[in-house]
């Protein structure tokens, strides 16, 4: 895979896997460190590991912005020897402690097709639940830097997480934020979300660089504009729903495209009939 860090702030740096685009990140202070998400596998997890320690010898905490495989199934390779702690949303904990070998078959189904050396390497990860729960927030000491992990509400998931680093200005969204791609639908609240892109862009400043889950670091502008996009995708799903249009109908106005906005529509309309 061979990945590096590139500092994105005062001793911020950010990796970007490359077969799906997903970031880390990793915040160094004085004596100790902290890494957000963990990438997919042991085999990339053992890379990341190898990336970070060429960046700072100190002992990490962890920290799972949301539970989907790319972003929290390298914990166990390193959570462990020694043991560290692992921070998620209690939502989060419970999809891992719970639904393992549903976390997996999902994992897999989602990219076989495109990743199929990846996909088969999923079946046989060890996924390891958090340690550490987060309900609405958890502030953090990171040698010294305040870190504070903060849930929005429902967006990409109903267990999401955005780390603010106040002393860098720097934000890391998990995939609230997508920079190389639309928004993943799959298991979203794309009513809530606005309003959970909204709480995060009050963290913001015109200067804050914001990490997203998947591609190149943004700033508070593609933030907004992100934002807009999701709210005008809201009003069609609430429009389409009161008409008793068909999702597809919502899907063809989608300001993603129309396979992201045929899944929004669907997971909206199962919000507004209460099912999801």
């Amino acid at each position: 895979m061979s990945v590096r860090f590139v500092e994105v702030a005062d001793r911020v740096h950010v990796l970007r896997e490359p077969l799906l685009h997903v970031n880390v990140t990793l915040v160094v202070g004085d004596g100790a460190a902290l890494l957000v998400d963990t990438l997919s596998t042991a085999a990339q997890a053992r890379e990341l590991a190898d990336a970070a320690r060429a960046v700072t010898p100190h002992p990490w905490t962890l920290v799972n912005t949301h539970h989907h495989f790319d972003h929290c199934f390298g914990n166990a390779t390193l959570a462990a020897d020694p043991p560290r702690p692992v921070y998620a949303h209690e939502l989060a904990i419970a999809a891992l402690r719970d639904r393992p070998d549903e976390l997996r078959r999902a994992a897999y189904e989602e990219i076989r097709d495109e990743q199929p050396a990846l996909a088969a390497q999923l079946g046989d990860t060890e996924l390891l639940t958090p340690t550490h729960p987060v309900h609405s927030e958890t502030v953090l000491d990171v040698g010294g830097r305040r870190v504070v992990l903060r849930h929005p509400g429902r967006g990409h998931t109903d267990a999401d997480l955005v780390v603010h680093v106040p002393d860098a200005d720097v934000l890391v969204a998990g995939d609230l934020v997508e920079q190389s791609g639309p928004p993943a639908f799959e298991e979203s609240y794309p009513l809530q979300w606005p309003d959970a892109v909204a709480e995060l862009l009050r963290l913001t400043t015109p200067s804050t660089v914001v990490v997203p889950g998947h591609g190149e670091p943004v700033d508070v502008e593609f933030v907004r504009a992100q934002h807009t996009r999701l709210v005008d995708q809201a009003w069609l799903i609430r429009a389409g729903h009161t008409g008793n249009a068909p999702p597809e109908r919502v899907a063809a106005e989608s300001p993603f495209g129309a396979r992201p906005g045929l899944i929004a529509a669907r997971r909206g309309y199962a919000e507004l009939d209460g099912t999801a």
